[in-house]
């Protein structure tokens, strides 16, 4: 019967069978050691030349999957590696079995930085993902979708499953990706927005994961194609504030119980914790523009956004002055936002909507909705809005919508921000952008570098 790796430390003077992946052999002429490794955890095991299987083990490559039988040992008090759970213990090897043949790696996995070379890390995807610190980030990432459910369902929202195929683009915007459906036209959509608007009207609140596509034109260190979603729509909204109590309760949540739960990797990959204040700061965008001006000298007094060095800047100065790696940002200009976006009743040139910004860079997006129907139509109008193209989400306004806003985070950017990567394409298994769809596509399509 298999015994998980991290359960061998209850078994020494045991014999056990461990199933795992070989990362490290070292040969020491009569010895032999692997490093094998499981779901569980890494052990040390070992095998003598007087083993009648020590011929076989001396073939055996790292990477190769295996089965082993063998005794559980103690090590002596001078060579426990606190680094390791079973670092008390190690494995003398009784017999060895590959299951899984690799051949020799294209680089040396141990010897290069991986957390610097994006180019290896993609064109090897499958191999380098093998790596500990990679690994370490998709932990982590699994992590932060597992928290963002946990404080979505405190919220008391019901999670819910959309369609990443539509017949007309949620944004109403040009950067989208058209399919041929059947000889008719569809999109991939660009955020599971109006259908967790459609759902609120039913469920009052929802929260889902999902796909979304974005065709922009650029390559950026924080932008892609394809991301993922992590949404929460909630209906009744009698003030704007219970929607930002919302939003910072879900991402300091997320941010706090994810780096309280994985300490141990983020002081391996020497990644300092966040400061997460009782009491996240509030800005208007007009309020931070303000600041940033004072601490530069820029003007940004016709900006209509924060660029990415706003960002940084207004980061800076909330972790100077309020000890918080997040600051709430707010009102951006009505014509700037989505057109489901509700105006600002007292100065309706801005509306209700909200950034939150986290480690200097935005890591979510919201607002307040409109939920008035011939309100909608009419801002679709102006917007030059097909209303044609969303007749099922405008079917919900018609019966009953209750004021209702929401949020969604980018589940890419905030690993990103989290774990301090330099590229967002760090924080993706398979990453899609303008130039790799798993390949480069120059490589795909050889006619594309022409």
């Amino acid at each position: 019967m298999r015994t998980l790796i991290k359960d061998t430390v209850e078994k020494i003077d045991q014999e056990v069978e461990i199933k795992g992946w070989v990362r490290l052999k070292r040969e020491h002429g009569k010895i032999v050691f692997f490093d094998i490794e499981d779901r569980s955890a890494l052990i040390q095991t070992v095998i003598f030349s007087k083993n009648d299987n020590f011929e076989k083990a001396k073939n055996i490559k790292p990477e190769e999957a295996v089965y082993i039988k063998g005794i559980v040992h103690a090590r002596p008090e001078n060579a426990v590696n606190p680094k390791l759970i079973t670092g008390k213990v190690e494995l003398e090897i009784e017999d060895i079995e590959v299951i899984g043949k690799s051949e020799t790696l294209p680089f040396d996995m141990g010897g290069i930085d991986l957390k610097l070379e994006l180019p290896t890390l993609l064109d090897f995807r499958s191999l380098t993902l093998k790596h500990e610190t990679q690994r370490d980030i998709f932990k982590i990432q699994a992590s932060i979708a597992e928290e963002f459910r946990n404080a979505a369902e405190k919220l008391d929202a019901t999670e819910i499953f959309v369609p990443t195929i539509a017949a007309g683009a949620s944004e109403g915007g040009a950067d989208v990706f058209s399919v041929n459906y059947y000889g008719h036209h569809a999109y991939m959509i660009q955020s599971p927005q109006l259908y967790k608007q459609m759902m609120v009207g039913i469920l009052e609140r929802v929260f889902t994961i999902s796909k979304a596509y974005r065709a922009e034109p650029s390559v950026t260190t924080r932008h892609l194609s394809e991301v993922t979603m992590m949404d929460v729509e909630i209906a009744f909204v009698e003030k704007f504030e219970e929607l930002l109590d919302a939003v910072e309760f879900v991402g300091s949540s997320i941010v706090k119980n994810v780096t309280e739960k994985h300490k141990n990797i983020f002081e391996k990959l020497n990644i300092e914790m966040p400061l997460i204040p009782n009491s996240i700061p509030r800005l208007k965008l007009r309020e931070a523009q303000e600041i940033i001006t004072k601490r530069t000298g820029r003007d940004l007094s016709k900006e209509m956004d924060l660029n990415p060095e706003d960002e940084k800047e207004i980061c800076a100065w909330a972790r100077e002055e309020h000890k918080s790696d997040f600051v709430t940002i707010t009102h951006y200009p009505t014509k700037k936002r989505a057109f489901y976006t509700y105006p600002d009743p007292e100065n309706p040139e801005y509306s209700l909507s909200y950034d939150l910004l986290f480690r200097g860079a935005e890591i979510l997006s919201g607002s307040k909705r409109i939920n008035d129907y011939e309100k909608l139509l009419e801002v679709m109008k102006q917007r030059n809005v097909n209303p044609k193209n969303f007749g099922m989400y405008l079917m919900a306004f018609k019966y009953g919508m209750p004021p209702e806003g929401g949020f969604s985070f980018g589940l890419e950017r905030l690993t990103m921000k989290i774990l301090e990567l330099d590229n967002i394409r760090k924080a993706v298994l398979f990453p899609r952008d303008m130039e790799r769809i798993d390949e480069r596509l120059s490589q795909l399509n050889p006619k594309a570098e022409k």
